[in-house]
């Protein structure tokens, strides 16, 4: 049976007006900010400029953009985006989609109203909230936004990530939003490094690389500098930014999927089979959109369309406990995480000026030091990092 095409109505001009103004006057802010008060570098930026003219009109968009970079600062983002022109800016349909702290970005009406225009999703951390982790409705979100968009029923069009609180779905102008951009920073923390050396990738980000369907662009970024605008060490005024600082933006290419992840996907494309006929599903299809039902929801808790008909599933729905936290699928988590940072790490190699990365850091258990401290603000017994959770 074939797929019902998505409802091609857009964001109301409401809607559109907010997020045209928010994601706008944040992204000249940032630009006045960068460029007046501190000296820029940015490497790659008209290569990157061509993958966004590329995309400037969703119907023609063949697969999602998905950005990943280091965190060294709370102003990461949006202030690294200050350096694209202004043209861009104002124009949220080809701007990205990211995930922001659910307990500050979402703290209450007026942020959750600011950071949902802003085309942020909530999401909890797991060190923090029994909400977080990497199959929270956020990632959920995140990868139906870098797919081919489904049509989604009426009364799915909101979501919710604790149970209580309510959020609109961007997935309800698929059309509008089709193959988006998402940009994430999977070391799941602010990490200031001496040498601008990284933590390990949480394993969510391996999700986004291996369950949007179709494969999604994926591009490394570097930043170095904004941790010296917001150093986490800093004394008083703390609330204030310095300046005169040198903030660096690096744009890899993007990477040559089947090169970099081929074999991983389809060792998870063949344990999604296999899950799916464990489970008795016939539905077709060869990745995590071909999976079958478990309760007549994905693992985010949205209906999937068409389960009696035999229609897919949506992309990152997990119907079995086995893709989940089965131990392949950890595994091969792991080595997209791990293979990720290594490409983000050649980016930052090729900038010159920083020494040896320590293999260490991308693993998970390196970091287990660092687990029963409970502050959101901490230096890391691990590497002396000075380490902010938000």
């Amino acid at each position: 049976m074939a797929t019902p095409a998505p409802n091609p109505q857009g964001p109301s001009l409401s809607m559109r007006l907010k997020s045209a103004m928010i994601m706008g006057m944040t992204g000249l802010v940032s630009k006045c900010f960068l460029y007046g008060f501190n000296r820029v570098e940015v490497t790659g930026l008209s290569r990157f400029l061509d993958i966004l003219d590329s995309r400037r009109d969703p119907a023609n968009r063949q697969r999602g953009l998905l950005t990943v970079s280091n965190h060294v600062s709370v102003l990461d983002d949006p202030v690294v985006w200050g350096i694209l022109p202004l043209r861009y800016t104002f124009d949220p349909s080809n701007l990205r989609w990211t995930l922001g702290a659910a307990d500050i970005c979402f703290a209450n009406k007026f942020l959750t109203n600011f950071f949902t225009h802003g085309q942020v999703l909530p999401c909890h951390r797991l060190k923090h909230s029994p909400f977080g982790g990497p199959f929270q409705p956020a990632l959920g979100q995140a990868i139906r936004l870098l797919s081919t968009p489904l049509p989604l029923p009426p009364h799915h069009q909101t979501y919710t990530t604790t149970g209580r609180d309510t959020h609109p779905s961007p997935l309800i102008h698929g059309a509008f939003r089709r193959h988006s951009w998402v940009h994430v920073f999977p070391e799941g923390c602010v990490h200031q490094h001496a040498a601008a050396d990284m933590r390990y990738f949480k394993w969510g980000l391996a999700r986004l690389i291996l369950e949007a369907e179709p494969r999604p662009d994926v591009l490394p970024m570097f930043v170095d500098g904004t941790q010296r605008l917001m150093p986490e060490d800093r004394g008083f005024p703390r609330f204030l930014p310095r300046v005169g600082k040198t903030v660096r933006v690096a744009f890899g290419e993007v990477l040559d999927y089947e090169r970099t992840f081929g074999d991983l996907k389809r060792r998870w494309d063949g344990l999604v089979r296999r899950e799916r006929e464990r489970v008795g599903g016939s539905n077709g299809g060869g990745g995590a959109s071909g999976a079958g039902i478990r309760d007549g929801k994905g693992v985010d808790g949205m209906a999937l369309v068409g389960k009696e008909a035999g229609a897919v599933s949506a992309p990152g729905d997990l119907p079995t406990e086995e893709l989940m936290y089965g131990k392949e699928a950890q595994e091969i988590r792991i080595e997209v995480a791990l293979r990720m940072r290594a490409e983000i790490l050649k980016v930052r190699k090729a900038l010159g000026g920083y020494p040896e990365p320590e293999p260490a850091f991308g693993l998970a258990e390196t970091w287990r030091l660092d687990d029963d401290i409970e502050a959101k603000k901490y230096k890391s017994r691990v590497d002396g990092s000075d380490i902010n959770q938000d």
